[in-house]
């Protein structure tokens, strides 16, 4: 097998938000600020569930956070499609049920180049410290739309709104852990790509 070098940057500037990402899909340090301490916590569980190199500098408009949260999940979604290049070799798919004390999410995924998004996650609260809940299907629609996958995320059970949050990012991560996972050294689509 061939030595990938799966990383990328990505630098996005709008009228309402300023990001720098690095992402490794294989590995490395963490280190995330972008104003909101919950949304940090969260990026962080990503990163380390899913084995990646993650480091996010994103300041935003200061209005409610919901361009700089959503812009982020661009600026991720971007930065995977970028690195994962051609995908020769990936497992392609990835499906996990995470639990965390009541809350159980499940995620399944297929890095198929093709965007859907099916969130059935609902909050409690509006609020997780300064980041809205509605947020959380925000993020994760402009991740995958950006990186090209179908994403499934279902809430089985729970209703501690912290919990059930932090069981969706890390069965996202997890899923996208085994779906990134190099297993071979072909494109794994009959099509012989991955658009």
């Amino acid at each position: 097998m061939a030595v990938l070098v799966r990383r990328t940057t990505i630098s996005r500037t709008t009228k309402e938000t300023s990001i720098e990402l690095a992402l490794d899909l294989d590995g490395g340090s963490t280190d995330v600020a972008t104003g909101v301490d919950f949304f940090d916590h969260m990026l962080g569980a990503l990163a380390k569930h899913a084995g990646l190199g993650l480091k996010v500098r994103a300041k935003g408009d200061g209005m409610d956070h919901h361009h700089l949260i959503e812009d982020v999940g661009i600026a991720l979604g971007k930065a995977i499609h970028d690195a994962l290049g051609e995908k020769r070799g990936i497992a392609r798919f990835g499906s996990v049920m995470v639990p965390l004390d009541e809350a159980l999410v499940a995620c399944s995924l297929d890095i198929s180049g093709r965007p859907y998004v099916n969130f059935r996650v609902s909050f409690l609260r509006a609020d997780l410290g300064q980041m809205p809940t509605e947020m959380v299907g925000e993020f994760f629609r402009a991740l995958a739309d950006n990186a090209r996958i179908t994403l499934h995320l279902i809430q089985m059970n729970g209703h501690v709104a912290h919990h059930v949050c932090e069981a969706t990012f890390k069965a996202f991560a997890r899923a996208f852990a085994q779906a990134k996972a190099i297993v071979g050294d072909e494109i794994p689509s009959t099509k012989g790509v991955l658009e």
